[in-house]
């Protein structure tokens, strides 16, 4: 493939690169989260209500950056397994509020771990996960805020 020019090789890809480590670090969660018997998705939502409970579903949805089609079936299956209530909120019954029953903040404790355990799987410490967080997290939003983006819309 010497004809190939170097911009246009898959492994020199930045977007691949994201791509194969999003996908490496999802697997990475898998065990650990199947011990809460978690989703991935299911486990970021419960990482924001711990956060912040009674949030709206439009509310969680932004902080994820999750659309309503997303996020409701994900919602419904952390209902049925007793870890969230849903209910329409008395100041405006077109909003749903989620709400973490009490089997839901229990799992909080259960999952205090996991950012620990994560990171001796990878070999690294807490403060090198910290700041490749923060370099991915300035990526992300210079991404967001690029002109490219704004002229696509």
């Amino acid at each position: 493939m010497k004809n190939t020019p170097p911009s246009l090789l898959l492994d020199e890809q930045l977007c691949f690169a994201l791509y194969a480590a999003s996908r490496a670090m999802t697997s990475a969660y898998r065990p650990l989260l199947d011990a809460l018997d978690l989703t991935y998705p299911q486990y970021l939502v419960m990482l924001v209500l711990w956060e912040r409970d009674g949030l709206t579903v439009r509310e969680l949805g932004q902080r994820l950056h999750l659309d309503s089609g997303t996020l409701t079936p994900l919602l419904k299956r952390l209902q049925l397994a007793g870890l969230i209530d849903r209910q329409r909120r008395s100041s405006d019954e077109r909003e749903v509020e989620i709400r973490l029953h009490p089997n839901g903040r229990a799992l909080r404790e259960q999952a205090t771990s996991i950012p620990a355990c994560l990171a001796s799987r990878l070999c690294l410490s807490l403060e090198d996960i910290q700041h490749l967080r923060d370099e991915l997290n300035r990526l992300a939003a210079q991404l967001n805020h690029s002109p490219t983006k704004e002229t696509e819309s």
